[in-house]
């Protein structure tokens, strides 16, 4: 017997909804699958919450970014770090330690200044920095332990005192018994240099002239350092150098170890005017 087909029922209600919901599924299951997708961070600047779509059939509105609940530091902000770099960068407009009188001694045009501070005044041991002037301020080097004068310092140089001289002098030759490490000072290399014999700890001073600066104290610049002219006569000392040092104080130059030396001498621009400031941390003060 034939029957004619039932009619087809119409669905429920809730079976509608039920079919909705598994097409929606199935939508977003298979955009997810090409790398699409509503509120997927794909990078770092993807930081902000993505545009909520138009209402309508299968959309959703995304959700807000939630709070951070663990308790590690924040990552710094970029204005942060810009501010940071800022700080970093900030040199001081004028030499530190040095006062008035002292910095009016500097020439205008001196964008390189050796600064040799001594510990006292009776003191021969000291430290050195070379200082650079940028357009943002004076930017130092590292800090060299040196050594001077075995009875410190005077204001008033006198040959023999074994004191060095406190005061401002331009840094224009140098030399040495060896040959020259590449600096751009007009180098003297000569056996002239040799030196012999013990220091004031009885340690040996040879090797202490193998490189040298001469510094323009009561001498004849744009010569050799062994040039023995002395334009304020040869009472008021003279021969007071940068060189290397031999492990105790000196007789008026500044010693400095051969590593420093030679890193000075590569350093110093001719073009920059180099000076150098030297004397008590009190004296350089006033």
């Amino acid at each position: 017997m034939i029957t004619a087909p039932s009619a087809r029922r119409p669905l429920s209600r809730p079976a509608r909804l039920l079919t909705a919901a598994a097409v929606l599924a199935l939508t977003v299951t298979l955009a997810g699958c090409v790398g699409t997708g509503t509120g997927v961070r794909t990078s770092d600047d993807d930081i902000l919450p993505p545009a909520v779509a138009s209402p309508g059939v299968g959309t959703t509105q995304a959700r807000p970014p939630q709070p951070p609940t663990d308790t590690a530091t924040p990552t710094a902000t970029p204005t942060a770090m810009s501010t940071a770099r800022s700080t970093a960068r900030v040199l001081p407009e004028r030499l530190p330690g040095l006062g008035p009188r002292t910095l009016a001694k500097i020439p205008a045009d001196a964008r390189q200044v050796v600064l040799v501070t001594g510990e006292g005044r009776n003191s021969s041991t000291l430290r050195t920095v070379l200082y650079r002037r940028t357009g943002d301020g004076w930017e130092a080097g590292p800090i060299w332990p040196a050594h001077n004068a075995r009875e410190g310092w005077t204001d008033d140089h006198h040959a023999g005192d074994l004191r060095s001289p406190i005061g401002v002098f331009t840094l224009t030759d140098a030399g040495g018994l060896l040959p020259d490490p590449g600096t751009e000072l007009p180098y003297d290399r000569s056996g002239g240099f040799t030196i012999g014999g013990t220091g004031f700890a009885e340690e040996p001073l040879a090797g202490s002239f193998d490189h040298v600066v001469a510094i323009d104290y009561n001498r004849k610049p744009g010569t050799s350092p062994l040039d023995r002219t002395r334009p304020l006569g040869a009472g008021r000392g003279g021969g007071i150098r940068l060189h290397i040092d031999h492990g105790g104080p000196t007789h008026g130059c500044v010693s400095l170890q051969r590593n420093h030396i030679r890193h000075l001498l590569r350093a110093l621009d001719p073009d920059r005017h180099p000076v150098i400031v030297m004397g008590d941390a009190e004296s350089l003060a006033r």
